[in-house]
Protein backbone atom coordinates (compact mmCIF):
# COMPACT_ATOMS: atom_id res chain seq x y z
CA UNK A 1 0.00 0.00 0.00
CA UNK A 2 1.41 3.53 -1.54
CA UNK A 3 2.29 5.91 1.92
CA UNK A 4 0.51 9.30 1.63
CA UNK A 5 2.70 12.39 1.10
CA UNK A 6 1.23 13.80 4.46
CA UNK A 7 1.68 10.51 6.44
CA UNK A 8 5.40 9.92 4.62
CA UNK A 9 6.07 13.27 6.12
CA UNK A 10 4.95 12.41 9.69
CA UNK A 11 6.89 8.70 9.36
CA UNK A 12 9.81 11.46 8.43
CA UNK A 13 9.29 13.52 11.43
CA UNK A 14 8.88 10.48 14.12
CA UNK A 15 12.06 8.80 13.16
CA UNK A 16 14.22 12.04 13.72
CA UNK A 17 11.89 12.23 17.37
CA UNK A 18 13.00 8.35 18.19
CA UNK A 19 16.06 9.06 16.56
CA UNK A 20 17.18 11.72 18.91
CA UNK A 21 16.58 9.99 21.72
CA UNK A 22 17.79 6.74 21.05
CA UNK A 23 21.16 8.45 19.95
CA UNK A 24 21.05 10.21 23.32
CA UNK A 25 21.03 6.96 24.84
CA UNK A 26 23.79 4.65 22.74
CA UNK A 27 25.78 7.33 21.05
CA UNK A 28 25.94 7.40 17.14
CA UNK A 29 27.35 4.39 16.76
CA UNK A 30 25.47 2.25 18.97
CA UNK A 31 22.54 1.77 17.84
CA UNK A 32 22.42 0.66 14.22
CA UNK A 33 19.58 1.93 11.45
CA UNK A 34 17.01 -1.62 12.10
CA UNK A 35 16.58 -0.80 15.58
CA UNK A 36 15.99 3.21 15.04
CA UNK A 37 13.69 2.52 12.50
CA UNK A 38 12.00 -0.44 14.59
CA UNK A 39 11.76 2.17 17.58
CA UNK A 40 9.95 4.58 15.12
CA UNK A 41 7.84 1.74 14.10
CA UNK A 42 9.26 1.43 10.48
CA UNK A 43 10.85 -1.04 8.74
CA UNK A 44 14.30 -0.51 7.68
CA UNK A 45 13.27 -0.04 3.87
CA UNK A 46 11.89 3.04 4.52
CA UNK A 47 14.62 4.69 5.98
CA UNK A 48 16.27 5.47 2.55
CA UNK A 49 12.98 6.94 1.25
CA UNK A 50 13.35 9.73 3.91
CA UNK A 51 17.30 10.18 4.81
CA UNK A 52 19.93 10.57 2.55
CA UNK A 53 21.91 9.14 4.90
CA UNK A 54 22.70 7.80 8.60
CA UNK A 55 24.76 11.27 8.46
CA UNK A 56 21.69 13.19 7.79
CA UNK A 57 19.57 11.88 10.03
CA UNK A 58 22.30 11.88 12.79
CA UNK A 59 22.31 15.96 11.81
CA UNK A 60 18.83 16.02 11.98
CA UNK A 61 18.05 14.21 15.12
CA UNK A 62 20.76 16.27 17.00
CA UNK A 63 19.17 19.53 15.79
CA UNK A 64 15.61 18.35 16.98
CA UNK A 65 17.39 17.29 20.43
CA UNK A 66 19.15 20.37 20.88
CA UNK A 67 15.82 22.48 19.96
CA UNK A 68 13.78 20.57 22.73
CA UNK A 69 16.90 21.19 25.38
CA UNK A 70 16.52 24.72 24.97
CA UNK A 71 13.08 24.49 25.10
CA UNK A 72 13.21 22.66 28.46
CA UNK A 73 15.86 25.88 29.65
CA UNK A 74 13.13 28.50 28.71
CA UNK A 75 10.25 26.65 30.62
CA UNK A 76 12.67 26.29 33.86
CA UNK A 77 13.68 29.65 33.47
CA UNK A 78 10.22 30.97 33.26
CA UNK A 79 9.12 29.45 35.90
CA UNK A 80 10.76 31.58 38.20
CA UNK A 81 11.52 34.80 36.11
CA UNK A 82 12.98 36.48 39.36
CA UNK A 83 16.07 33.94 39.10
CA UNK A 84 15.72 32.36 35.48
CA UNK A 85 19.61 31.40 35.51
CA UNK A 86 18.67 29.88 39.10
CA UNK A 87 15.94 28.21 37.81
CA UNK A 88 17.96 26.56 34.76
CA UNK A 89 21.07 25.66 36.94
CA UNK A 90 18.91 23.69 39.44
CA UNK A 91 17.41 21.97 36.70
CA UNK A 92 20.64 21.25 35.22
CA UNK A 93 22.66 20.49 37.90
CA UNK A 94 20.14 17.94 39.26
CA UNK A 95 20.07 14.47 39.95
CA UNK A 96 16.91 13.84 37.95
CA UNK A 97 19.04 15.09 34.87
CA UNK A 98 21.70 13.09 35.24
CA UNK A 99 19.54 10.35 34.72
CA UNK A 100 17.89 11.27 31.60
CA UNK A 101 19.57 9.27 29.35
CA UNK A 102 17.35 9.69 26.62
CA UNK A 103 15.68 13.17 27.15
CA UNK A 104 18.63 15.30 28.60
CA UNK A 105 21.03 17.53 27.35
CA UNK A 106 22.26 16.09 24.23
CA UNK A 107 25.96 18.01 24.30
CA UNK A 108 26.62 15.91 27.50
CA UNK A 109 25.17 12.76 25.92
CA UNK A 110 26.62 13.43 22.24
CA UNK A 111 29.54 16.01 22.57
CA UNK A 112 32.27 13.44 22.30
CA UNK A 113 30.44 11.44 19.39
CA UNK A 114 29.97 14.93 17.61
CA UNK A 115 33.50 15.91 17.82
CA UNK A 116 33.68 12.83 15.10
CA UNK A 117 31.19 13.42 13.01
CA UNK A 118 30.78 15.14 9.79
CA UNK A 119 30.58 18.93 9.71
CA UNK A 120 26.77 18.63 9.12
CA UNK A 121 26.19 17.01 12.82
CA UNK A 122 28.77 19.68 14.05
CA UNK A 123 27.00 22.32 12.59
CA UNK A 124 23.76 21.45 13.97
CA UNK A 125 25.75 20.86 17.78
CA UNK A 126 27.42 24.53 16.85
CA UNK A 127 23.86 25.99 16.38
CA UNK A 128 22.04 24.14 19.47
CA UNK A 129 25.76 25.35 21.46
CA UNK A 130 24.95 29.05 20.34
CA UNK A 131 21.78 28.97 21.54
CA UNK A 132 22.48 28.10 25.15
CA UNK A 133 24.48 30.52 24.97
CA UNK A 134 22.23 33.26 23.90
CA UNK A 135 19.73 32.01 26.35
CA UNK A 136 22.82 32.77 28.91
CA UNK A 137 23.94 35.72 27.60
CA UNK A 138 20.90 37.18 28.30
CA UNK A 139 20.57 35.61 31.87
CA UNK A 140 23.68 36.69 32.58
CA UNK A 141 23.26 40.07 30.90
CA UNK A 142 20.17 40.97 33.13
CA UNK A 143 22.07 40.30 36.16
CA UNK A 144 24.78 42.03 35.93
CA UNK A 145 24.33 44.95 32.87
CA UNK A 146 27.60 44.23 31.01
CA UNK A 147 28.67 41.62 28.34
CA UNK A 148 28.09 38.06 29.77
CA UNK A 149 29.67 36.23 26.24
CA UNK A 150 32.75 34.80 28.29
CA UNK A 151 30.67 34.52 31.36
CA UNK A 152 27.97 32.77 29.40
CA UNK A 153 30.80 30.25 27.93
CA UNK A 154 31.96 29.59 31.15
CA UNK A 155 28.87 28.60 33.08
CA UNK A 156 27.65 26.32 29.96
CA UNK A 157 31.23 24.61 30.22
CA UNK A 158 30.74 24.34 34.10
CA UNK A 159 27.45 22.88 33.64
CA UNK A 160 28.22 20.38 30.96
CA UNK A 161 31.23 19.23 32.39
CA UNK A 162 29.81 18.53 35.71
CA UNK A 163 26.81 16.64 34.12
CA UNK A 164 29.48 14.53 32.33
CA UNK A 165 31.47 13.67 35.01
CA UNK A 166 28.73 12.82 37.34
CA UNK A 167 27.05 10.20 34.80
CA UNK A 168 30.38 8.78 34.50
CA UNK A 169 30.79 7.57 38.46
CA UNK A 170 29.41 4.35 39.96
CA UNK A 171 30.06 6.54 43.28
CA UNK A 172 26.65 8.19 44.19
CA UNK A 173 27.91 10.65 46.50
CA UNK A 174 30.81 11.90 44.03
CA UNK A 175 28.39 12.02 41.94
CA UNK A 176 25.93 14.13 43.54
CA UNK A 177 29.25 16.12 44.46
CA UNK A 178 30.22 17.41 41.20
CA UNK A 179 26.49 18.62 40.16
CA UNK A 180 26.77 20.55 43.38
CA UNK A 181 29.77 22.00 43.38
CA UNK A 182 29.46 23.21 39.86
CA UNK A 183 26.17 24.89 40.75
CA UNK A 184 28.41 26.46 44.12
CA UNK A 185 30.98 27.85 41.90
CA UNK A 186 28.90 29.65 39.19
CA UNK A 187 26.24 30.81 41.96
CA UNK A 188 29.54 32.34 43.85
CA UNK A 189 31.03 33.54 40.70
CA UNK A 190 28.25 36.05 39.81
CA UNK A 191 27.37 36.49 43.04
CA UNK A 192 31.02 37.92 43.06
CA UNK A 193 30.08 39.92 39.82
CA UNK A 194 27.61 41.44 41.47
CA UNK A 195 29.52 42.82 44.19
CA UNK A 196 32.45 43.98 41.97
CA UNK A 197 29.56 45.97 40.01
CA UNK A 198 27.79 47.20 42.83
CA UNK A 199 28.55 51.04 43.07
CA UNK A 200 30.71 52.01 46.27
Amino acid sequence: MRVSRIQAEQNRQTVIDVASRLFREHGFDGIGLKDLMKGAGLTQGAFYKQFASKEDLEALASRRALEHASRRWSDAAAKNPKDPLGAVIAFYLSAGHREERMDGCPVVALGSDAARQGSDVKASFEAGIREYLELLDGWVGDAHGEDPGGKAMAVLSTMVGAVVLSRALNDEQLSEKFLQAAAESIQAGLAADRQRGTPR
